[in-house]
């Protein structure tokens, strides 16, 4: 596990935010009458990627949540490549554009598998002593205005 305390120390999870990125991009341009639909469905599932990488992080005092939250990691990478397909059928994405994006979730589900493979690599092991801690890590893309906002 080396020096990962966060999440957003995960790779995997920086990834899952690059990619949800990629697709939140590329749906830009998608029909307005697919905007409650596909456009909507392909952002919730890229976004839920690195949702459920977060959450299988904080849940990793127990194996079985951590690998579950994982699953749902690796069941929400397949749905994306599946609107993929759908967005190239329907004209909405080129395939150079979806076959990018489909090797980008391919290679997040090799590392989920990976994790989810190997839960002992990730999961805390229990405490001996109750009054151990785990330290907070900062707000990883503060701004001036996010600040501000946090503040009040």
């Amino acid at each position: 596990m080396g020096n990962i305390r966060h999440f957003k120390d995960l790779r995997v999870w920086q990834a899952a935010v690059d990619a949800a990125m990629r697709v939140f991009e590329v749906t830009q341009s998608f029909p307005t009458e697919e905007q409650f639909s596909m456009t909507d469905q392909m952002r919730r599932a890229s976004r839920s990627v690195a949702t459920n990488v977060a959450e299988a992080w904080r849940k990793r005092r127990y194996a079985a949540a951590f690998v579950s939250k994982l699953n749902d990691a690796e069941a929400e990478a397949s749905e994306l490549q599946t609107w993929l397909v759908l967005a190239v059928k329907c004209g909405y994405l080129v395939s150079e554009t979806a076959e990018e994006l489909w090797r980008t979730y391919e290679k997040l589900l090799g590392q989920l598998v990976y994790m989810i493979e190997h839960p002992e690599d990730w999961t805390i092991p229990k405490r001996e002593k109750p009054d151990d801690k785990v330290s907070e890590a900062p707000f990883p893309y503060e701004t001036a205005d996010t600040n501000r906002t946090m503040q009040r």
